[in-house]
């Protein structure tokens, strides 16, 4: 196996775990709304999440990995380069994400990806020539903002429709229907979760095989990545399931109490006010945050009460863990990278 090989498997199974890491860390999106209203336990809850987190190759394609191949492209002076600008980015990414984890916090793989290439980027390059100008850049910058205000509008209104329709029910009754409607809401967001989620590591995958030259892969001749390989694809899909089989109960206990207390109709308004979100920008091929889009919904669904059964406290320390998490794993990955770019020279 030649250096250049080798290192391609490296990043590959590091891609790997960053998709698992991804699974366990946003777990808590897909469950903790099904496991805080009792309607499963926490084991068979991270079951029915797995399984649509994995069927969701079947449902939504491959744009989004598309745009994040495409839309972090660098300058390539050579592959063994462009690889270790690739290890970096992940570097930054998976160890963010276990810091955040074990805070607690729901952060957003997706961002602390795209971080991580960032710091990558300018470490390497010297700048963010090529980074910012992206399509996909301005995007998923701007979907930082929308998808949780989108989430908190559908949820606001879901939850206000469903108040009317049911204004003559008892109690009961709302109780036991939500219950049942929860099985569903809670697998179409995990469907969209692993619809969303496990591209963005086909892209990864995708990128670091194209710059490695492995199955004889390479670049469009307009610069683009070639389509994702089926391989690939499955193998993206059992990581980010296997990672929600894991659990993440540290951030299962923030997302599904401690934001605001949720009934099973609540569950179901702000798990389907966010499974919509997912479906319409997986669909249109954008990489976006699974966790501000749940977060945006809980919020919008306990704000239907009062302004005072939303926790802003608990909500205001995970917008900031957002506004760091770009920033953080962009330095993470650019230590990373000088770290790396060291031992080379030395070697």
């Amino acid at each position: 196996m030649t250096a250049t090989l080798a290192f391609v498997v490296i990043l590959v199974f590091l891609a790997l775990v960053f998709d698992f890491i991804n699974g366990f860390h946003d777990a808590a999106n897909s469950i903790a709304t099904v496991v805080s209203t009792r309607v499963l336990s926490p084991g068979l809850a991270v079951v029915w999440a797995a399984f649509f987190n994995f069927i969701a190759f079947a449902v939504f394609g491959t744009r989004v990995a598309k745009s994040i191949g495409d839309g972090v492209r660098m300058e390539i002076i050579s592959p063994e380069f462009r690889l270790y600008v690739l290890l970096a980015a992940l570097l930054g990414a998976i160890i963010w994400n276990l810091i955040t984890w074990y805070l607690g916090l729901p952060t957003s793989s997706s961002h602390a990806l795209l971080g991580g290439y960032a710091g990558a980027g300018i470490a390497a390059y010297g700048g963010v020539s090529g980074l910012l100008n992206s399509e996909v850049w301005f995007r998923t910058l701007m979907f930082i903002v929308l998808s949780p205000l989108i989430g908190m509008f559908l949820g606001f209104t879901l939850m206000v429709l469903v108040y009317w329709i049911f204004r003559r029910a008892s109690a009961t009754r709302v109780d036991n229907i939500f219950r049942r409607g929860q099985l569903v809401s809670a697998a179409a967001f995990s469907l969209g979760h692993g619809g969303n989620d496990a591209q963005k590591t086909m892209g990864i995958i995708t990128a670091v095989l194209t710059a490695g030259g492995v199955w004889g892969m390479v670049y469009n001749p307009d610069g683009t990545l070639p389509e994702v390989p089926t391989t690939v694809v499955l193998a993206a899909h059992a990581a980010i399931a296997l990672g929600t089989l894991s659990g993440g109960w540290r951030i299962v206990r923030t997302m599904g109490t401690r934001i605001t207390k949720l009934k099973p109709v609540g569950g179901f308004c702000a798990e389907t006010a966010a499974a919509l979100t997912l479906a319409y920008v997986t669909l249109t091929g954008t990489p976006v945050s699974t966790t501000h889009t749940i977060t945006g919904s809980i919020v919008g669904v306990g704000a239907t009460r009062r302004l005072s059964a939303v926790k802003w406290g608990v909500a205001g320390r995970i917008v900031w863990a957002w506004i760091l998490t770009i920033p953080a794993a962009a330095l993470v990955a650019a230590v990373s990278f000088w770290i790396v770019e060291a031992i080379h020279n030395i070697l």
